[in-house]
């Protein structure tokens, strides 16, 4: 991996090749899948060698008829033999089925795990540009298809070189000819058939990123269903579907007929191959240079070796889009970690909770600016609005805090500690936020608020609840605190969820205090309650308030004016309004305590 690709330190060193992606997970079953390997190869020395068995119970047979022996007596070691190699096969395919059940849940596992560790770490950027179900969807089949790539490897490749290596050793000791023939007809099969089905790779990867494509519509559609339904759009969301599903069914009929044109080839060439080596044993028994065992076991190596090729044949095919799909996925997750900690990164040490920010610039990767040498330092303890029409970069000074996003020069420090020297965990573990539209998880009302601190005891959980003023509600749900909320919270109200959050943030109890227009979502009445609740929540900590609502924060200590990236007013309300510049307009102009999305022209 080249120095420019970077990762987290503490991230899984995934590999952007398939190949190599693959490889790190199966050195990790390493010891398991050599036994697997070992059983495999002997069950495939056991399955070639029954035609030579079978051989020698037709010889022993012909002898015993022509010196009139017992059969039984003068067959009796091939006998053994046969049974040996069936008893062997037997042993050998379930103890390496075994070793198989052992293995696989726990590998695939792995690989869904380490996947979505490296997830993790990727930059809010990242998963704004993706959909939640498309990457879900892909981490299900990169898992799968890693797992049947191993097996095909195992149960089919390696097992057919086996059975033509012991299989040539046999039929060089009945015919010369015959093996060389199989032989170069193997390697030729062999080799084409690799050439040809390596082209399915390229089908198979837009195949697969055409069908998580639509994965990552269908969630997004399900996700907004209620959207559909207010707007009366049903046929027009069947219809939109409609146009990425004929998209994978495209790629779906490219990828299949390619492989049905494979088919034809080598199934052709295996019916060529089977009828000249059994007639060409035949020309040589009807000779007298061989035996009548010897052309039996020449015409079963034969039919299985062809078999087993053409039956290789479709592994190639589906071992390609295996990895055509491991490809699609790893091209998607396998990317540079934007946002990653230094290697000598330290905990972030808060203790007065001073938030500056030093000659700061910020461009978005659009080429948008946002902030340009911007310097601005909110004190110790301090309570600060943020206020400013949208897209004057009230919610950008708030992601740069949060290190959601790093600025292309200048310094943020808290405490003086510039938060790019720090882990990005400890520096959030030291901001709670609260946002406008809070995301919840789909577990219970009491693992989501314990999120905010994961060892408080159930009476801690409660009480945050009650300063929240979420207890009452909780207690009218059917299950109470262990009631689930839905994916995303969408069994509960806006205002529930906001409750819901603001309890977890009263839990965490974090000396910095970041409120996304928190109580928006609230009746007037129930914002009264939990405003008593945020006041205190308040006191001793560093507080930015971001709001529309300019009432809200009326009562802050500073409020900062934003317009176009830059800080043009800064002051108390009082102060501001005497001033009668930017922020008085603001104030002026709002319309049911709301500030408008942009200036009136």
């Amino acid at each position: 991996m080249d120095s420019t690709f970077i990762i987290a330190e503490d991230a899984p060193p995934l590999s952007r090749s398939p190949w190599r992606f693959a490889l790190y997970f199966y050195l990790k079953a390493r010891n398991t899948l050599l036994v697997i390997f070992i059983f495999e190869a002997l069950q495939a020395t056991c399955t070639i060698l029954l035609p030579y068995a079978v051989k020698e119970i037709i010889d022993a047979v012909t002898l015993a008829n022509e010196t009139g022996m017992d059969i039984f007596v003068a067959s009796r070691d091939a006998l053994i033999l046969f049974a040996a190699l069936n008893l062997g096969i037997v042993l050998f395919s379930r103890a390496s089925g075994a070793a198989l059940v052992l293995t696989g849940p726990f590998l695939r596992a792995e690989i869904r795990k380490s996947l979505f560790s490296y997830l993790q770490h990727h930059s809010h950027r990242y998963f704004v540009s993706h959909f939640a179900g498309s990457l879900a969807s892909r981490i299900a089949e990169v898992s799968m298809s890693c797992m049947h790539a191993l097996w095909t490897l195992t149960f089919d490749f390696y097992p057919l070189i086996i059975k033509s290596l012991v299989a040539l050793v046999v039929l060089f000791g009945a015919s010369g000819d015959l093996a060389l023939v199989l032989c170069l007809w193997l390697g030729i099969y062999i080799y084409v058939s690799y050439l040809l089905a390596k082209r399915c790779r390229i089908y198979a990867q837009d195949f697969a990123e055409a069908r998580s494509l639509v994965t990552g519509k269908v969630v997004d559609s399900v996700t907004n269903v209620m959207n559909a339904k207010m707007f009366a759009r049903r046929q027009y969301e069947e219809d939109y579907l409609t146009d990425y599903l004929n998209h994978e069914v495209n790629h779906a009929l490219r990828t299949y007929w390619y492989m049905e044109k494979l088919r034809w080839f080598q199934f052709t060439a295996a019916m060529v191959l089977m009828v000249g080596m059994v007639g060409y044993a035949l020309k040589i028994w009807s000779e007298g240079n061989m035996t009548v065992g010897e052309f039996s076991m020449v015409a079963g190596l034969a039919i299985m070796l062809i078999e087993a090729a053409r039956g290789l044949s479709r592994s190639f095919l589906e071992f390609f889009e295996y990895l055509g799909n491991i490809s699609d996925g790893v091209a998607v997750f396998v990317q540079p970690h934007e946002i990653v900690d230094k290697p000598e990164a330290k905990r972030l040490a808060v203790e007065r909770g001073e938030i500056a920010f030093n000659d700061v610039t910020f461009i978005y990767k659009e080429g948008l600016q946002v902030f340009e040498h911007l310097d601005v330092t909110i004190e110790s303890k301090q309570q600060v609005g943020l206020v400013g029409f949208s897209g004057s970069g009230k919610s950008t000074f708030v992601n740069l805090v949060l290190r959601l996003f790093e600025p292309q020069s200048g310094v943020i420090e808290i405490d003086g500690q510039n938060i790019l020297d720090v882990t990005q965990d400890s520096l959030r573990e030291n901001v709670s936020m609260i946002p406008q539209d809070p995301q919840l998880f789909h577990r219970s009302l009491m693992e989501n608020i314990r999120y905010g601190r994961l060892d408080a005891s159930d009476d801690e959980v409660i009480e945050a609840a009650r300063k929240a003023h979420a207890h009452e509600f909780i207690l009218q749900t059917e299950m109470q605190y262990d009631s689930l909320v839905g994916e995303r919270g969408v069994k509960l109200s806006g205002g529930q969820r906001q409750r819901i959050a603001i309890a977890r943030a009263i839990l965490k109890n974090a000396p910095i205090l970041i409120l996304d227009e928190a109580t928006s979502a609230l009746d007037s009445v129930t914002e009264k309650k939990i405003q008593l609740g945020l006041d205190n929540l308040m006191k001793g900590r560093t507080v930015v308030v971001v709001a529309h609502r300019l009432s809200t924060i009326s009562h802050m200590d500073r409020i900062l004016v934003f317009d176009q990236g830059r800080i043009v007013e800064d002051g108390s309300h009082q102060q501001l309004l005497l001033r009668g510049g930017h922020y008085a307009r603001l104030w002026n102009m709002q319309a049911g305590g709301f500030l408008p999305e942009q200036e009136p022209g």
